[in-house]
């Protein structure tokens, strides 16, 4: 049989090869972004409730009435903006089916789609799926003016061009760990107004924001929420990312589009925990408490490198971190990641993972990144572990 792959170019994705290998090598697995505790008890009994009560057919579409609401509450209440529960926000099964889902809606043949580097690894192998060209505006890395990444939102706007269909988005950012600024609303709502593309933002650590700041969802503004799909996550909120529950709001007719993908891709999400969920919501402190909950744990690392070699660079959203090994070794991101797994059991994400092309020197700044979602006797063995790199 003769097959001929849509996406000849895509492989196992680092983070399964990298975990992979922290489990035959017995390490402490650091680079993939899950928590290795459980979501709140509360949350549990009130699943295991929802299947007691019969929540285990079909729910609607779109997902169920009592979460929608919720959500657009939360929406409301957060970002000072109004979507209608009814025709704009959608349950999706995770963050990942929502963005898939706005891509192969919204892009068709021809359309360029521009995505900014590094990028979380979906983006591209899906707008190639909907018939788009990606086009790649790097950001600035860190220096040692600017110990950060930084968008150049001016090389963002030079890249628009007649084709240009929409612009992905992704703060709090995944893997540096910047989150969005005033002067970063003000510099897209110029690029809007000037051009009318469509946004498609990927919000999943919202409530994972530091030192007293707040996230900036793109909602906040009404010239970009009229031009945005906003997606966010169930699972990275509530520590269980297994549950694949997320969410996207929109304006209707953006939204209309979005649910004629998922209808036939998923059809609707897992009953039992929308019903969980859409009682857990109404308990606001539940997400409140985020910040300061893995803030504690973003400290326990950084202070834990700085007994190093290693540099932790400025985090300041996500529960990522990452770290300048280049007081250790000079080998290339990849190569280091899967000697610091091997030698030294700690598991890392090359930052260069998140390049277009991760071999080149371009993509290379001697950084790994490090997941402190993480138990604290975890992130204290680990730390002893990096300590004798």
């Amino acid at each position: 049989m003769k097959l001929k792959s849509k996406l000849p170019e895509i492989g196992t994705t680092i983070f399964t090869i990298m975990s992979q290998l922290a489990t035959e090598h017995e390490a402490i697995n650091l680079g993939q972004g899950f928590p290795d505790f459980n979501p709140p008890g509360q949350l549990l009994e009130l699943v295991n409730k929802a299947m007691l009560d019969g929540h285990n057919q079909y729910p609607p579409m779109a997902g169920i009435p009592a979460l929608r609401q919720q959500i657009a509450s939360k929406m409301e209440s957060s970002y000072g903006h109004h979507y209608d529960w009814n025709t704009e926000v959608t349950v999706t099964a995770g963050a990942s089916e929502a963005l898939m889902a706005s891509i192969l809606a919204l892009v068709g043949a021809g359309d360029e789609v521009i995505v900014i580097e590094p990028f979380y690894d979906l983006y591209i192998p899906v707008i190639r799926l909907a018939g788009g060209t990606p086009v790649i505006v790097a950001m600035d890395a860190p220096s040692a003016s600017c110990p950060s990444y930084r968008v150049n939102w001016q090389a963002v706007q030079d890249a628009v061009t007649p084709k240009t269909r929409m612009l992905i988005l992704n703060f709090p950012h995944n893997p540096t760990g910047i989150r969005l600024q005033e002067s970063d609303l003000a510099a897209l709502e110029t690029i809007i107004q000037k051009t009318g593309i469509l946004l498609l933002s990927d919000e999943v650590y919202e409530h994972l924001v530091f030192d007293g700041e707040g996230h900036l969802s793109l909602s906040c503004s009404p010239i970009l929420a009229d031009h945005a799909i906003t997606v966010f996550s169930f699972g990275k909120t509530y520590s269980a990312t297994g549950w694949k529950i997320g969410y996207c709001c929109a304006p209707a007719p953006i939204t209309a589009e979005i649910r004629k993908v998922h209808q036939f891709n998923v059809f609707t999400v897992t009953s039992p925990m929308q019903f969980a969920l859409a009682q857990y919501m109404q308990d606001r402190t539940h997400w409140q408490d985020l910040p300061a909950f893995y803030q504690q744990k973003r400290d326990r690392l950084v202070k834990g490198l700085l007994t190093t070699r290693f540099k932790p660079l400025p985090a300041n959203g996500t529960f990522f971190l990452l770290a300048d090994y280049s007081q250790i070794s000079d080998m290339p991101e990849a190569e280091f990641a899967r000697w610091l797994t091997i030698e030294h059991g700690v598991g890392a994400i090359p930052v260069s993972a998140f390049y277009r092309d991760p071999a080149a020197t371009e993509s290379n700044h001697r950084l790994v990144r490090f997941c402190f979602a993480k138990r604290d006797d975890t992130l204290n063995t680990a730390i002893e572990k990096l300590a004798g790199a």
